[in-house]
């Protein structure tokens, strides 16, 4: 089974409040996961980062044979299809524990990057982490620093 996610990170101010949303689907578009949570003082970019490591690190208990994430940070989605280089200290980090996470995986997982209009869900879900100022649940590392 086939498996989509969409991840959003948000950030008021850069950097500024942040927060994460997370939605995955199956096949017939039922919401199998939906999280949210406020990561603190961030960078936007960090943010994205934050909600796709936060997806990886949820998928153990999802059982699937593809995992297709949809993300509007174009920046993070070509740094992790290997398309732009991790120029940013602190954002190599954040890129290793993604590659990590993914070659972990037992299976494929494709990045695809979508237009803000697509990922309405998981943006409104990221923002929404913001306002509540409820933390990630914690299921492990959230991220290097985070």
């Amino acid at each position: 089974m086939t498996l989509v996610a969409y991840t959003d990170g948000a950030s008021r101010g850069n950097p500024g409040d942040s927060g994460v949303g997370v939605i995955v689907k199956d096949e017939q578009g039922t919401v199998v996961l939906s999280l949210n949570g406020y990561i603190g003082t961030a960078t936007n970019n960090i943010a994205e980062y934050t909600a796709l490591i936060t997806l990886l690190e949820r998928m153990s208990g999802l059982s699937c044979s593809k995992l297709i994430v949809h993300s509007d940070s174009e920046l993070m989605v070509r740094q992790v299809n290997g398309k732009y280089k991790v120029k940013d200290r602190k954002l190599k980090l954040f890129h290793s524990r993604v590659l990590e996470l993914r070659s972990a995986l037992p299976f494929a997982m494709e990045m695809r990057h979508v237009p803000r209009t697509q990922n309405r869900d998981a943006d409104r879900l990221a923002n929404l982490g913001i306002e509540s100022r409820e933390p990630l649940p914690h299921v492990g590392s959230s991220g290097p620093g985070v």
